[in-house]
């Protein structure tokens, strides 16, 4: 199975600085292949070894803070959960920059967003999928009045990446299932 890992806060800013031949050691040492990491900002892609995504990235996630001396939240997914979030992504027509629009991938159910995703956010925009919440802002994400509502409500069982990224992501994890 391919698996994308998205590790929270990783070298965003000054702390939780990694190496990302680090993070590809860490994936290596628990047995996964052709780990390949995507950007400097904690996106993994490989061919898991056996397990489900989620006991794959609690796994990871302990391993790279005995490892690395780092704890960040680790969000899982197959290649295909991926897909499947991204062509459930209704904002991709509104949005025209692929960095503004944000897919935040959720720990559980997005049913805590429920009243934030009913609200009016002028020209930014949020819908609901499945274990994501697909947010449009065009004036970017650190001002942006809905991705605090949303940063707020979740904490840190959220995770996001711009538009952008998923699209590299899909491509890498698109590449690995072809290698033989």
């Amino acid at each position: 199975m391919i698996v994308v890992a998205l590790l929270r806060g990783i070298n965003v800013g000054k702390a939780k600085r990694v190496a990302m031949a680090d993070l590809r050691k860490v994936a290596a040492s628990l047995g996964h292949t052709e780990v390949k990491t995507l950007l400097n900002s904690g996106n993994m892609v490989f061919r898991a070894k056996a397990g489900t995504p989620a006991k794959i990235g609690a796994a990871l996630e302990q391993a790279i803070e005995k490892k690395l001396g780092v704890k960040s939240r680790v969000t899982a997914l197959s290649a295909d959960e991926l897909e499947t979030i991204a062509r459930a992504n209704v904002l991709v027509k509104k949005a025209t920059n692929p960095s503004l629009l944000l897919v935040a991938f959720l720990q559980g159910s997005p049913d805590l967003l429920e009243d934030i995703a009913k609200a009016k956010w002028g020209t930014e925009a949020i819908a609901l999928g499945p274990r994501a919440a697909y947010l449009w802002c065009p004036y970017g994400q650190i001002d942006s009045p809905v991705a605090k509502a949303v940063w707020k409500a979740l904490g840190d069982g959220v995770t996001a990446r711009n538009w952008a990224t998923i699209e590299k992501l899909l491509r890498c994890a698109s590449e690995i299932a072809f290698m033989v």
